[in-house]
This record gives structure tokens, C-alpha cells and sequence, in this order.
């Protein structure tokens, strides 16, 4: 993974510049803008953001903090049956989160009077009218890629009865459905996009900033391009999808002789594993496979948030991915990469054991408690040092025990000496089982000799185990997250299937763990590293009663091996 990274720069470790960064060079050479950038990111306040809206963040507030620009944050709040204040608030939290800080707050619904004010200017130009055609006939009459389409019989209606027509629309005269406004451009153009596109629909619905003013709402392709003309816009930066809509975005501005705010396309974030489409999303939210847009295993921003990500390592995989102009699918194991990178550096080291399995410490004093010294970051010196209690009776992990080992296996063992981290040399000196054969208990001696990890008679060791005082722990739910999906591509199935057949069974696991006493101060924000296990971060479920934490990643890529 760390050749991948690599690779994504020069030998000489300089990134090369993308296409949209020489385009802002040469209009700032150009002076085309009088030495101005600004862009803006324009969500739709119907849902909540996922991984690939986070690139999208990243490089319209990067490519502007670049070049001494400024980023715009702009709703297109344009249909009123789906959209929210909540979504709002939780979309400017996400980038907030992220690191980032917009210029100015604006929503397409700002400026509802002005499009309202050009739809006019357009009819009386004769570029727009009002059509009474239903959605079907609309439909049925735009024609197919290899045939052209049908004028509307409404079509030449003069610019008096059109302007006519949209005043009593807007009065609130007509019902839903039962008329639209559309461009008047051309029926037969080969972009499907220009047979009369739809500016203005009927939607007697409360809009959730301006309430019931509106009963007509623009469309998007219509209220876009318009919205950064209005803010001036000098780089109108969005995903691939949209280069088609590209022509009717500066057809309009050319209409209208506004701002010439220019579009461009960059390839959307496509990622192994992992489904971003808001209709499926949501699907795993209402059927319960998720427990809510949040949920750790969801690539929503927020679920990302939760399960323990941070915004540095996602601001670095978006970097690290940067900007392209065809369509490609990232490795999520790159993702993965720049996360256990950040965590690395930043998480406090902890001890705790998923999976119990008791150890007596045979002759070890009763009721004694020593304080091992315990590091908090090897990568970080400031850190400093903890206490961690030591007594006759412990907890490890039941996969660092095997009665019958094979070759190679260097844990514990009957007979067999291990380190405890930060503690002692313990050897195995009998096994209990309970009455159905289980292994419950281990009775083991310890070198007292050999605190701190050494013995004086310098005998070696082959593997240091972690453990948990059994009088001190604290007992915690820890949720095990993986890959929501089992299959590199989702959507791939058999003829027949379903996308849910790729759905992991596994991807949520929940035990009842035991950690070091030092733990229970967890806050939420608190990054850790349980030793030898993996990434884990307090979940907002905490409780004063109840610690949960969550999984956020494994030490290793344990799906490499997998693939291999």
C-alpha cells in the first residue's frame, strides 16, 4: 500500500499539477478574472454527504486556498419535497469537520425572485414558453438519441400569453403537473439535454427557507449556472456527469448576457467495497441493515466521523487521489492507508483484551499491585507515560493460548514463556477446563526478576503478549466494524441477483471487552490504538454507565491477504 501511495507522486516527490490547476494558473496569468478565484460547493440539502462529496470538498476549498482564493457554500435548494434544514445543518458540520471554512452561506432559494425575474426576460426574448403537455406526453414527444423530437403544440404561443400564463402559475392558479415552462432551443438538437429543457415546474409545497411564497420551483439545470453567474463564480468545479449539461449551462448565461461563470468536470471518487448511491443508502437505512446514516459502516462523512476517522486522513487520501478526467475505482485500501498513517502518529496506545481468557499468576503475591510504566506513543516522545496496574490474576486473549500449538507458534503454551508488555516473563504451568473440555482457566509462574521486559540471565523470549489486570478492568461494549461489502464491486452480481447478495454478514461484530483502568477516561474524540489489535474510538452510545467503542480499523490490511 505504501508503493501505491507512492506512486501517485513524481520520483522527485513533487505532485505534477492537475488540468484544473493549470486552468486556474493560466486565467490567473490571463488576468481573465482580475486575479480572482472563487469557487463554490453546492450540495443538495436532501441527504448527507459521503466519501465522494468529501473529494469534491477538498479540492474546491483546496484549489482556492491555493491560489489565495475563497470557496463559496451554496444549497441548491430547488425541490422542496425532499429537502430539510436538518441536512443542512448536518451537511455544514461535515465540512466543518473536514477542516474547511466557506466565504460566504448562500441557497439557490436566495435567488428565486431574480430566476424568476430571467425566466420572464427569456419569454419575452421568445426562448421560453409554457407548455400543458403532461410529464408522458413530454416524455414521449423529447424523441431518442437516433430520432428527433416533436415541437409541443404550445410551442409558438406568443411572448404576451406565455408571460401571461407564468404570472397566473406563479399566482398559484394552476394545479400541480399540469403545466411547465421550458426553453424554447431546439427539438431535434442531438444533446438530448436541449429539447426544450424544463426551467419551472408546479409544486404547491412548503419550501423549508421561504415557506409558501413559491409554488413554481426551477429546475437544476436552470437555477445552476445562474446562481454562480450571480455569485460570480470564476471556476464552477463538479463530477463528470454534468460535462453534458456543460453546453446548456453557458447556453443560459450566453441567453441571458449574465456573468460568463465557467463549468468544468473532474471524475467522481469510485471506491472498491463500497456503494455510494443515495437510493441504496437509504434502502440500508430504512430496511435496518444499518443503523442510520451514521452507522460506522455507512460512507457517509458522518458515519466515517463516528467510526473514528480523521479529517486529516481523509483531507490525504483525497489529495493523494487527486484530480482526474475519466472515471476510475480507487482501492479502499488506499483510504485504509492514509488512516492507519494518521493514526499511527496521533493514537494513544492502550491495552485491552476483545476476547478473554483468565490467567493466576501462581506465585505472585495475593494482594499485591505494582505500576508498570507503560508508553503512550512510540511516535510521539511528548506523550509521555502511563501506569498500569499489575496483580496475581490477569486477562489475555484467548488467541494468544493454544494447548496443542503447532510449529511456530510463539504465544503461550503449556511449558512455553512469553513477556507481558511492560510487565514480566510468565511461563505456562497448567491448564483448566471446565466440564465440557474448554479451556477457562491458565495457572502460570512469573520471573520477578524480569520486570520491565528482561531477564538478567538474558534469556530471549519470542513474543510479547498484551493483558488487562483482572481487579482493574473496565468492561466495555467494542463493536467490530468491517467492509459493509464482501465483493470488490457491489453492483456486480449473478443474473438473477440482488446487490444486497453482496452484503458482508460479517461486518458488525459485538463483544464484551476488558481494558486497562486508564481507558475509562476515554472522551469522545479520543483516538486509540489497542495494542495489537487495531483503531478503536469512544462511540456517542457512551454512556456514564456503558463504554462503547467502535473499530475503525484493523492494524493491517486484513483484506490483502484475502485477495492474494
Amino acid at each position: 500500500m505504501a508503493r501505491m501511495a507512492d506512486e501517485l507522486l513524481k520520483v522527485d516527490g513533487a505532485k505534477p499539477k492537475n488540468f484544473l490547476e493549470e486552468i486556474i494558473e493560466n486565467d490567473l496569468a490571463q488576468n481573465t478574472h482580475n486575479g480572482r478565484v472563487l469557487t463554490r460547493f453546492p450540495p443538495e440539502p436532501n441527504g448527507y454527504l459521503h466519501i465522494g462529496h468529501a473529494k469534491s470538498i477538498c479540492i474546491n476549498f483546496g484549489l482556492a486556498k491555493k491560489y489565495g482564493g475563497k470557496t463559496n457554500l451554496r444549497f441548491d435548494d430547488t425541490n422542496p419535497t425532499k429537502e430539510e434544514t436538518s441536512y443542512v445543518d448536518a451537511i455544514k458540520e461535515d465540512i466543518r469537520w473536514l477542516g474547511f471554512q466557506w466565504e460566504v452561506e448562500r441557497y439557490a432559494s436566495d435567488y428565486f425572485d431574480q430566476l424568476y425575474a430571467w425566466c420572464e426576460q427569456l419569454m419575452t426574448q421568445g426562448l421560453a414558453y409554457v407548455d400543458d403537455q403532461t410529464q408522458e406526453e413530454i416524455r414521449a414527444n423529447r424523441g431518442t438519441v437516433t430520432t428527433p423530437g416533436v415541437d409541443s403544440p404550445y410551442r409558438n404561443r406568443t411572448p404576451e400569453e406565455n408571460l401571461d400564463l407564468l404570472r397566473r402559475m406563479r399566482a398559484g392558479e394552476f394545479a400541480d403537473g399540469t403545466k411547465v415552462v421550458r426553453a424554447k432551443i431546439d427539438m431535434a438538437h442531438p444533446n438530448m439535454l436541449f429539447r426544450d429543457p424544463i426551467l419551472y415546474r408546479i409544486l404547491h409545497v412548503e419550501h423549508h427557507r421561504t415557506g409558501n411564497k413559491w409554488c413554481i420551483y426551477p429546475m437544476y439545470d436552470y437555477a445552476h449556472g445562474q446562481s454562480d453567474s450571480i455569485e460570480q463564480i470564476t471556476h464552477s468545479i463538479c463530477t463528470l456527469e454534468f460535462d453534458v449539461h456543460r453546453p446548456l449551462y453557458d447556453w443560459f448565461i450566453q441567453a441571458l448576457n449574465i456573468f460568463p461563470s465557467h463549468q468544468y468536470e473532474f471524475a467522481r471518487l469510485n471506491l472498491t467495497y463500497t456503494m455510494m448511491s443515495k437510493r441504496r443508502l437509504l434502502e440500508l437505512v430504512e430496511t435496518g441493515v444499518v443503523r442510520g446514516w451514521d452507522d460506522p459502516r455507512m460512507p457517509t462523512i458522518c458515519g466515517l466521523r463516528r467510526r473514528g476517522y480523521t479529517p486529516e486522513a481523509v483531507r490525504n487520501f483525497a489529495e493523494a487521489v487527486g484530480v482526474a478526467k475519466r472515471d476510475n475505482v480507487i482501492d479502499i485500501s488506499l483510504l485504509e492507508f492514509y488512516l492507519r498513517e494518521d493514526l499511527n502518529r496521533r493514537a494513544e496506545r492502550r491495552m485491552a483484551v476483545l476476547d478473554p481468557l483468565k490467567v493466576v499468576i501462581t506465585n505472585y503475591p495475593e494482594g499485591e499491585v505494582e505500576w508498570m510504566d507503560a508508553v503512550n506513543n512510540p511516535e510521539d516522545e511528548a506523550a509521555g507515560t502511563r501506569q498500569v496496574p499489575f496483580s496475581r490474576e490477569l486477562y489475555i486473549e484467548r488467541a494468544d493460548f493454544m494447548e496443542n500449538p503447532p510449529k511456530k507458534f510463539f504465544r503461550l503454551s503449556p511449558g512455553t514463556e512469553v513477556r507481558l508488555r511492560y510487565a514480566y516473563f510468565v511461563r505456562c504451568e497448567e491448564v483448566i477446563h471446565d466440564a465440557a473440555g474448554n479451556v477457562t482457566e491458565l495457572r502460570c509462574t512469573y520471573d520477578p526478576l524480569s520486570r520491565g521486559g528482561n531477564s538478567p540471565d538474558g534469556r530471549k523470549v519470542k513474543s510479547t503478549i498484551h493483558w488487562v489486570s483482572a481487579q482493574h478492568v473496565v468492561t466495555a461494549e467494542v463493536r467490530l466494524f468491517d467492509r459493509l461489502f464482501r465483493t470488490i464491486d457491489p453492483n456486480d452480481v449473478a443474473e438473477g441477483g440482488s446487490w444486497k447478495d453482496n452484503l458482508n454478514p460479517d461486518s458488525l461484530q459485538v463483544v464484551t471487552a476488558y481494558l486497562e483502568p486508564e481507558l475509562g477516561k476515554a472522551q469522545l474524540g479520543d483516538k486509540y490504538q489497542f495494542e495489537r489489535l487495531g483503531y478503536f474510538a469512544l462511540d456517542p452510545d457512551t454512556t456514564a454507565d456503558k463504554l462503547v467503542f467502535n473499530r475503525t480499523a484493523t492494524l493491517k490490511d486484513t483484506w490483502a491477504a484475502q485477495k492474494e
